[in-house]
């Protein structure tokens, strides 16, 4: 049995981890808001500027199955110091860089981390946790990106507007450095697993089961981002709200995935991972399809708003546990490939997503690109349970 005192310093790591989720939230995020800004800056127009968003993810799908990969044999507190200081560092070169190539290269490099601290920490969060509340403990590691798109992207947008965006990224790399203290000062030390190394890391990447998840989460969560990635001119041009409203909506949006950051938690550890994974995709397609039909009516834009973030982000949590539960023996490698395969379905749902806009359609027709791609989400979510449940019941 763990004491009060174990329990709290649990808490405190905790906290860690969900200070460099708001970290990395925010370097992802915040560069969509500054954008144009950057592009003036640099003198560059902004499709050129919008390269720095590709590289980002880019650097996350490499990042994160080679850094893992690479580190599986030490301490998972001194992987989450490393992968921090690497951040710290790589963002603030990004923040001061003086020529073009090195700000393309530092951008790339500070998605590195990304990928491999939400799996050493989903891994990391899972120790900690008690019995049964494993998806609760991964949930608030993920709170730090709920609050990133909550509070944290509109403030370093508004400094990046109204300051530079320089200062923006500076702040950000600060954030990283501030993530290592903590760390340090409340991640209890683990012993590396005995069990861990490379080639049985990669070894998992050789099972049919291991790519199936792989496509649910690239499939499934485009369908979050062919909206998301569309809403601003979606909630002005078809619901007819003004442009300064925008911000308002993008907070509506970052409270639901607050608020369902935690129920996906909570959902996972009642009635399985698969389970509430396979409810988040069904009910996101419906609320998709919604917005479809509904996004015409300005008032309704407002609760839509809060209501597909807080189902959107419902599924984080339990797809996290999908993957450690199912790869035993490289659980953080399978993990951080979660969050790279995240990144391709950020890529995937924009990338679709444009396809009615460039055709002449409504900017709510991205909303039914969505709708497919979280209904595919749900179809192989659950040939995945029915495929996997018989011999690993937990799942």
């Amino acid at each position: 049995m763990r004491s009060l005192y174990q329990y709290r310093q649990m808490n405190k790591a905790l906290i860690a981890l969900a200070c460099g989720g708001l970290a990395i939230g925010m370097t992802e995020f915040t560069m969509m808001g500054i954008l144009p800004d950057i592009a003036k800056d640099l003198h560059i127009d902004i499709p050129e500027a919008s390269n720095l968003i590709a590289l980002y993810a880019l650097g996350v799908v490499v990042g994160a199955p080679t850094l893992v990969a690479l580190s599986g044999k030490y301490a998972p507190r001194n992987i989450l110091l490393f992968l921090m200081l690497l951040f710290f560092v790589f963002n603030g070169i990004f923040a001061i860089a003086p020529n073009k190539m090195l700000l393309l290269t530092s951008r790339f490099i500070s998605g590195f981390p990304h990928g491999a601290f939400f799996g050493v920490g989903s891994v990391v969060a899972a120790r900690l946790a008690k019995p049964g509340k494993e998806a609760q403990a991964i949930s608030i590691m993920f709170t730090g990106l709920t609050v990133a798109n909550l509070a944290g992207v509109p403030l370093g947008t508004y400094i990046g507007h109204h300051y530079s965006w320089r200062i923006t990224y500076g702040v950000i790399s600060l954030l990283g450095l501030i993530t290592f203290f903590a760390l340090y000062i409340w991640m209890p030390k683990m012993e590396a697993s005995k069990t861990n190394n490379v080639l049985k890391q990669i070894r998992y990447f050789t099972r049919w089961d291991a790519w199936l998840m792989v496509a649910v989460i690239a499939i499934g969560t485009g369908g979050l981002f062919a909206w998301i990635s569309y809403i601003a001119p979606l909630v002005t041009e078809v619901s007819n709200l003004p442009e300064n409203r925008v911000p308002l909506i993008m907070i509506l949006v970052g409270l639901g995935m607050f608020f369902g950051n935690f129920i996906g938690g909570k959902l996972a550890d009642s009635i399985t991972p698969s389970k509430a994974v396979i409810t988040g995709f069904v009910a996101m397609a419906i609320c998709l399809l919604l917005v479809f039909f509904i996004a015409h009516i300005t008032y309704l834009a407002y609760p839509m708003a809060f209501i597909t973030g807080l189902i959107s982000f419902s599924i984080g949590s339990p797809l996290q546990m999908m993957l450690i539960n199912n790869a035993k023996g490289a659980e953080t490698f399978a993990a951080a490939a979660g969050q790279a395969s995240f990144n391709i379905g950020n890529t995937l749902g924009a990338y679709i997503g444009a396809i009615p806009i460039s055709l002449g359609y409504a900017y709510n027709y991205p909303s039914l690109v969505g709708v497919s791609m979280a209904s595919m989400g749900a179809l192989l979510a659950y040939i995945f349970w029915r495929m996997v449940v018989r011999s690993k019941m937990n799942i």
